[in-house]
C-alpha cells in the first residue's frame, strides 16, 4: 500500500495530517532541517510529536537535510541518536557527513536520501542503495517515465513529490539566497529570491520579453497530481509526498484530505468521488495556478506563474460598479461567496485591493451572509477598483471552518478500532481486555470483587453502554464479548473507573511503540590535523573550448579541468576530449575530464559512452557532479573528484568521500576562507577552492529564453540562445543582471552577476593547506581565462604583506563588479 506522506511544521499542523489521513508526517527540530523558519519541535516536543503519530499508526521522518558545519557535528551525533532512541522512523538527510556520522552514532537509524541531495537518475539510486540508504526521495524534474524506470531496476524505496510549492533550481544545488542575502537555503534559510521580479534582458540592457510575459520569471505554479494518482500508484512509487512545512494547518488537513480519500477510492477501484469540489478546494486553499511539472511533458512557460508569485485564489467574479463615495462595489459572481470570505481585486491600475467581505447584500439590497455564482451582489469596500476587475477569494471562511474540524475539534476524527472482552465472576474482580487492530493488548480490573446482586444484576446491555463511553480516546470500539456470570453486581463507576484505565494503558502501549533502548556509549572524535608539505598552490583552469585549453597553458596553467556543461550550447564530443588530452599531457600538465552537472535518464547512454572512451585517454581524473555520473566513472575504473555541487563543508564529508574511492574533493563556496583552511589542514586527500569565476548560482530544467521566446512547451524548442552571439540575463529590481548560459543538455544555469575574484588573497590559500585553486573560465573569453592565469600563477606565489600600491594594483587587475563570495563573510 502507497504511503502519504504529509509535512508537518507545527504541533497544530501535526493533528491535521495526522487527523486528515496521513500515513506518516515528516518534521524537524530545531536544527539541521531545511526549512529553519518553520515552527519546528524542540526535543521534548519531538518525542511528543512521535508518541502523537505512532499511537495513531502514523509514522515520523526526521529531517535533517541541510549541510552541517564542523563546529556542529558533535551535537549532531547527539541528536542523531535521540532521534533513534525517540522512535523516529527515519532521518532524511542531505550532507554525505551526517549519513557517515549516523551510520556510526546511530547504526539502526533508518536513513532516507533528501531531495536535497540531488538524486536524479537511476544510477544514482543504486549508488545510495548501495550505501545503505531504505528510501531516495527523487528531484522533481523527472517524468513519469523516468521514475517508473527507476522503480523498476532498483529495491530501495522511492518517494518523489505529488502536491505543494516547487523550486526553479534542482533542490540542493541552489546559491542563489545564499549569495545574494547570505542566507543558506542549503542550511534551511532559503530567502526565496525566486520569486522576486526579473527582466530577461540582452547584452544591451533591452527587454527581450515587453508584454508577451510578467516579471516573474523564476517562480513556478505549484505542483498538482491529484488527477495523475492512477498512474502514481502504479508506478512503484513507495511515498507520495506533499510539501508544505512553511504551510498553515489548514493547508495542510485540506490537502492531505484530499488525496487521502482520491487514493483510497483508487485502490479500491472507484472513480473518485467529490473529485470537482477536491480540485477547488485544493485551489481555494493555496495556489499559485497549478502545473504537473515534469511528469507528462516539459511545459516552459505553462509552468511559470510570471504574473503573480504568492497565492491567486479563486476567480469568483468581475467588478460592475464601484461607489467611492458610498464605500460600496457591485460585483457579477462567477463563484460562491460570503460574509467572513477575503477577496482580491487585480486592479488595472495601481496593483491589488484586499477586502474581506462585510455586509453583503444582493441586488434588491436585501441583506444575504452568501451567494453563489450567477448573482449581482454589493459589499463594502474603500478602494478605487474599476468596472471589469477581477476580483479572487483568496481566504474561503466555510473551507477554513472545516479544515480546522481537522485539528481543533477536541475529538479525533480518525479512530483505532479495538474490540473488547468482559469478564466477570461471583467473588472476583470484573476484568475489561481489549486488542486493537495491531495486536496490542491491555486489561484492567476493577477493584470491587463481583457480589451477588440483591435487585438488579449486571447485564450485557448495561456494560456494553458503559464501555463505549469513550469520549474523546484515539480508540473507536467494535465487537465486545462477555462473558458474566448470572446474578453479580458491579457498580457502574468501577466499570467505569476500570474502563478508563484499560483504554488509557492501552493509549501509553501504542505510544511506547517504536520507542528503542538506549544506544551504547559513543564518543564522538574530530579529525586531527595531517602533517602536510608546504607547496604552492596549483592553479587549475576550467574551460569547456579548445581555445581555452591553448590559452591556460600558455600561461602556465599547472592543471586543465576540460568538458562538462558546455556554456556554449554545444555537445562537446570525445575527440574534443581527446585533443584536449593531447595538448594538456603534451605540455606536461595534468588534465581532469569535467562531466555535466546532471544527467537525466535521457542522456545517460551518451553520457556512458563518453565516459567509457575517457578510459583509454588516460586523464589524470574525472571530475563528477552528481551521484550517477559518480557510479558510472567509478564502474569505468576512472580516479574521481569530487565537484562542488557534492557540498563539503565538514571533516565527516570528506572521510565519506574517501570511502567512496574519491581522490580529491572542491571545498562548498559557502566557506569562509577560515572554515576552509580548517578542513584542508585535516582532509584525508588535496582540497580544491574555485577562486575565480561567475559562480553558479541555479541550474535548473526550465529555460526561460527557450520557454518564452523559443516555445519550448511545443516541444521543439526554436532555440534562441543559438541565433547569433547574444548573451542573455536576468535583470533584478536592483539593477544587478544575472548572466544567463545554456548547456547542451539545455539546461540554464544562473551565474552570479559579480565575478569572484580572491586575486588579492590568492597568497592565503597554499598556506592553510589548500592545495588547488580554479579559476572558472567557462564564462570568460580564452585570452582573458588565459590573462587571469597567469596572474594567479604570480600572485599565489607571493610571500609577505601587500603594500598599499601592491594592493591597489590588484585591484585595478581585479576589475569592477567582483565579489569575494563567501570567503570572508560565511552563510547563515
Amino acid at each position: 500500500m502507497i504511503e502519504l506522506l504529509a509535512p508537518a511544521g507545527s504541533k497544530e499542523a501535526l493533528t491535521a495530517a495526522v487527523e486528515s489521513g496521513a500515513d506518516a508526517v515528516y518534521l524537524a527540530g530545531n536544527m539541521f532541517g531545511a526549512r529553519a523558519y518553520a515552527d519546528n519541535f524542540d526535543e521534548k516536543g519531538l518525542e511528543e510529536a512521535i508518541s502523537f503519530a505512532h499511537s495513531r499508526d502514523v509514522r515520523v521522518h526526521v529531517t535533517v537535510n541541510t549541510i552541517v558545519r564542523d563546529e556542529e557535528m558533535e551535537a549532531l551525533a547527539r541528536y542523531l541518536r535521540f532521534l533513534y532512541e525517540a522512535g523516529a522512523d527515519a532521518a532524511l538527510v542531505q550532507d554525505l557527513g551526517a549519513y557517515r556520522l549516523a551510520r556510526q552514532a546511530a547504526p539502526d537509524l533508518p536513513l532516507h536520501a533528501s531531495t536535497q541531495m540531488t538524486t536524479h537518475n537511476l544510477e544514482g539510486v543504486l549508488l545510495l542503495e548501495e550505501m545503505g540508504f531504505e528510501r531516495v526521495v527523487l528531484a522533481r524534474e523527472l517524468s513519469l517515465e523516468d521514475i517508473r524506470h527507476i522503480t523498476a531496476h532498483s529495491r530501495v524505496e522511492i518517494e518523489t513529490f505529488v502536491h505543494g510549492a516547487l523550486c526553479v533550481c534542482y533542490s540542493g544545488q541552489c546559491l542563489m539566497s545564499s549569495m545574494i542575502g547570505g542566507r543558506s537555503g542549503n542550511r534551511g534559510r532559503c530567502a526565496q529570491p525566486c520569486r522576486l521580479p526579473y527582466t530577461l534582458v540582452d547584452e544591451t540592457g533591452m527587454d527581450v520579453l515587453g508584454k508577451d510575459a510578467g516579471t516573474f520569471l523564476l517562480s513556478p505554479k505549484d505542483l498538482k497530481t491529484i488527477e495523475l494518482l492512477p498512474e502514481l500508484l502504479q508506478s512503484g512509487i513507495a511515498s507520495l509526498k506533499i510539501e508544505g512545512r512553511m504551510k498553515r494547518p489548514e493547508y495542510v488537513a485540506i490537502v492531505v484530505d484530499a488525496y487521502r480519500r482520491a487514493i483510497d477510492d483508487i485502490e479500491a477501484g472507484k472513480t473518485p468521488l467529490n473529485a470537482a469540489d477536491d480540485e477547488k478546494a485544493l485551489a481555494q486553499i493555496f495556489n499559485r495556478d497549478f502545473t504537473t511539472a515534469y511528469l507528462k511533458d516539459r511545459p516552459g512557460r505553462m509552468m511559470m506563474s510570471d504574473l503573480r508569485p504568492n497565492n491567486r485564489g479563486l476567480l469568483v467574479g468581475r467588478v460592475l460598479e464601484s461607489d467611492r463615495a458610498a464605500g460600496r462595489v457591485k460585483l457579477k459572481l462567477s463563484g460562491d461567496l460570503a460574509e467572513g470570505d477575503q477577496l482580491d481585486f487585480w486592479v488595472k491600475v495601481g496593483g491589488r485591493a484586499t477586502t474581506t467581505v462585510t455586509d453583503l447584500r444582493d441586488e434588491k439590497g436585501r441583506a444575504c451572509p452568501a451567494a453563489t455564482g450567477g448573482a449581482e451582489v454589493t459589499l463594502s469596500l474603500d478602494a478605487p477598483v474599476k468596472p471589469h476587475d477581477r476580483v479572487f477569494k483568496v481566504f474561503d471562511a466555510h473551507l477554513m471552518e472545516k479544515a480546522r474540524g481537522f485539528f481543533r475539534a477536541g475529538a479525533p476524527v480518525r479512530r483505532i478500532p479495538v474490540t473488547a472482552h468482559v469478564r466477570v465472576r461471583l467473588g472476583e474482580p470484573l476484568s475489561i481486555s481489549l486488542r486493537d487492530k495491531d495486536g496490542h493488548a491491555a486489561e484492567a480490573t476493577t477493584e470491587f470483587v463481583a457480589e451477588c446482586a440483591k435487585k438488579r444484576p449486571l447485564d450485557e446491555t448495561v456494560v456494553e453502554k458503559q464501555l463505549r463511553r469513550i469520549g474523546t480516546t484515539i480508540f473507536s470500539l467494535g465487537e465486545i464479548s462477555f462473558d458474566i456470570e448470572s446474578d453479580v453486581m458491579v457498580p457502574i463507576s468501577e466499570i467505569n473507573e476500570a474502563r478508563r484505565r484499560a483504554f488509557a494503558l492501552l493509549q501509553e502501549k501504542r505510544m511506547a511503540h517504536g520507542r528503542r533502548a538506549a544506544l551504547p556509549a559513543f564518543r564522538y572524535a574530530k579529525a586531527s590535523a595531517r602533517v602536510k608539505s608546504k607547496s604552492e598552490a596549483r592553479i587549475v583552469a576550467a574551460t569547456d573550448t579548445l581555445a581555452g585549453v591553448r590559452e591556460a597553458l600558455q600561461a602556465g596553467a599547472d592543471e586543465i579541468l576540460f568538458g562538462g556543461d558546455s556554456y556554449h550550447h554545444r555537445a562537446i564530443s570525445l575527440r574534443d576530449y581527446e585533443e584536449a588530452a593531447r595538448l594538456v599531457h603534451g605540455a606536461g600538465r595534468a588534465i581532469v575530464f569535467n562531466t555535466p552537472r546532471l544527467v537525466l535518464r535521457r542522456d545517460m547512454a551518451t553520457q556512458k559512452k563518453l565516459v567509457e572512451g575517457f578510459a583509454h585517454l588516460s586523464p589524470d581524473a574525472v571530475s563528477v557532479h552528481n551521484f550517477g555520473t559518480f557510479f558510472v566513472a567509478r564502474e569505468a575504473g576512472l580516479h574521481i573528484h569530487a565537484d562542488a555541487s557534492f557540498p563539503v563543508t565538514n571533516d565527516w564529508t570528506l572521510a565519506a568521500l574517501e570511502e567512496l574511492g574519491i581522490r580529491r574533493a572542491v571545498l562548498s563556496p559557502e566557506l569562509s576562507l577560515e572554515q576552509a583552511g580548517a578542513l584542508a589542514v585535516r582532509a584525508p586527500f588535496p582540497v580544491e577552492c574555485i577562486v575565480e569565476g561567475n559562480i553558479e548560482l541555479m541550474v535548473s530544467e526550465y529555460c526561460a529564453l527557450g520557454s518564452f521566446l523559443g516555445n519550448a512547451a511545443s516541444g521543439t524548442c526554436s532555440m534562441p540562445c543559438c541565433k547569433g552571439k547574444k548573451r542573455y540575463a536576468l535583470l533584478d529590481r536592483k539593477g544587478m543582471k544575472f548572466p544567463l548560459v545554456f548547456d547542451q543538455a539545455c539546461h540554464m544555469h544562473v551565474l552570479n552577476s559579480k565575478r569572484l575574484s580572491m586575486l588579492l588573497h590568492a597568497m592565503e590559500f597554499a598556506p592553510r593547506s589548500i592545495s588547488f585553486l580554479r579559476i572558472d573560465g567557462r564564462f570568460m573569453e580564452a585570452a582573458e581565462l588565459g590573462k587571469r592565469v597567469r596572474l594567479y600563477k604570480e600572485w599565489s606565489r607571493f610571500s609577505g604583506k601587500l603594500i598599499k600600491e601592491q594592493e591597489k594594483h590588484l585591484k585595478e587587475l581585479e576589475g569592477k563588479d567582483v565579489t569575494r563570495g563567501h570567503y570572508f563573510r560565511g552563510v547563515q
